[in-house]
Formats: C-alpha cells, structure tokens, sequence
C-alpha cells in the first residue's frame, strides 16, 4: 500500500481544513516545495496536492506552485482541485502532474471527463469519489449531491476507471480515525478498482489496518502535520 502524503494549497501555502470548511483553515507552511521535499527525502514516492483555491473558483490557481515542486523532486504527484476544462488538464499535466484527480467534473460534466479517459488513458485519471453521508460531494465539498457514493463508482468503473480517491468528509481533518466501511463496501462493489483512501487517519494503527484490507494507498495529512505520525514510520511502507 502507498503512503501518500499531502499537500492542501491556499494562496500558494500548505494548509488544511476541517471538513472541507475554508473557515477552519490552519497554515503549517508558507513554502510547500519544503514540505515536498522533506517528504522525498523520507522515501515516500507519491504527493497528493490539492488546489482548494481551484476548487472553490473551479479553475486552477496553484499550477506554479505545481510546476515548482515537480521540477525540484521526482514525487509521483496526482493533482486535484479546479480541473474543469481542457486548458486546465494540459496546464496540470505539463506542470509535471502524473495523473489527475477529477470530482465535481464526473458529476457536472462527465463527458468531459469520459473524453480525458479516452485521451489520456486510465492510468492518467483517478476519480475523485469523496462523499457524506455516502453522498458524492463536489466544489470542495460545498456542493451535496444525491449521488449514492457506490453507485458513482460502479458507473465510472464501467466507464473504464481504474484509480478512485474516496474521502468521508465527515472524517476529514478530525483525526477521529478513517471510514473503513465505505473502503470495506467500494472493495466489494468494485473489486478491481485501486482504491485511496483518505481523511480521518490518525495514527499509524490507522494506517495499518487500512494496509491490511490492501487498499492501493492511503493519503496522509494533518496526522503527519500534527505530529501522530512520523515520516519514519511512513516510509516503511514504500521500502
């Protein structure tokens, strides 16, 4: 399993939320290419890096700050947040992101989305399945649906996804432990699918019982900002 830290960018600082609400905001860094390359230089091989100022304006804000850190490290960086058009997929890909999380755009837009699947293929697309209440959420998780969570996934699995991102809002940022029931029924529903966790990890318990349901990776956040886990210890799952 992939330990995959992250990095939330507001106005080009490493922050995070609580529960995808922007007022509860905490900055840890000014500098996120610190942060990147700290995470590198632990031996972890993967980034999560979320644009939260794209998603909320539905364009990409913080490709620069993309750009930077992919020229300075060999991090295998999926981007997310405000991914809406043409011109922001080829924007993010030729900043250096590997692969690219769409969420709102499967729910607003899927042909859109169905189209970078064709172009860019399976391995370029992750699917950005975060819910409440096993409700799919869009637009930085302003926006509820009525969108049953596995039946989004089974759509899109059919569609040819091959990666999905699910985040429990309600568990997010709250260091209360991740939701391994919707893991444990995304797994059933869609057994061949590379499933990420995300949201609620706590401490490396967390993190070990989510390795043992061989989920494809688990991103990691404010428990690695808030000191519940080392670096050390989440680079023994990338050895």
């Amino acid at each position: 399993m992939y330990i995959i830290p992250a990095i939330d960018l507001i106005d080009g600082k490493a922050v995070r939320l609580t529960q995808g609400d922007y007022n509860q905001k905490k900055e840890y860094n000014a500098h996120p290419l610190d942060v990147a390359m700290q995470f590198e230089d632990a031996g972890l091989t993967r980034l999560h890096l979320v644009d939260l100022d794209g998603a909320k304006q539905k364009r990409v804000i913080n490709w620069k700050v993309l750009e930077r850190i992919a020229s300075k490290t060999k991090l295998h960086i999926d981007f997310g947040g405000g991914v809406q058009s043409d011109d922001d997929l080829r924007t993010v890909f030729e900043c250096g992101a590997k692969q690219v999380t769409g969420g709102s755009i499967a729910v607003k837009n899927p042909d859109l989305l169905e189209a970078w699947l064709s172009r860019y293929g399976a391995e370029a697309i992750i699917l950005g399945a975060d819910a409440r209440n096993e409700k799919i959420a869009v637009s930085g998780w302003e926006e509820g649906t009525n969108v049953w969570v596995y039946d989004f996934v089974d759509k899109w699995v059919d569609k040819g996804i091959r990666y999905a991102i699910s985040t429990d809002v309600a568990k997010d940022g709250l260091l209360q432990g991740p939701s391994f029931d919707l893991y444990r029924n995304l797994q059933e529903r869609a057994p061949g699918l590379n499933i990420i966790a995300s949201g609620g990890v706590s401490n490396m318990g967390d993190i070990e019982k989510l390795a043992e349901m061989k989920l494809f990776g688990v991103i990691v956040g404010k428990a690695i900002y808030e000191g519940r886990v080392t670096l050390n210890e989440l680079s023994v799952y990338n050895e």
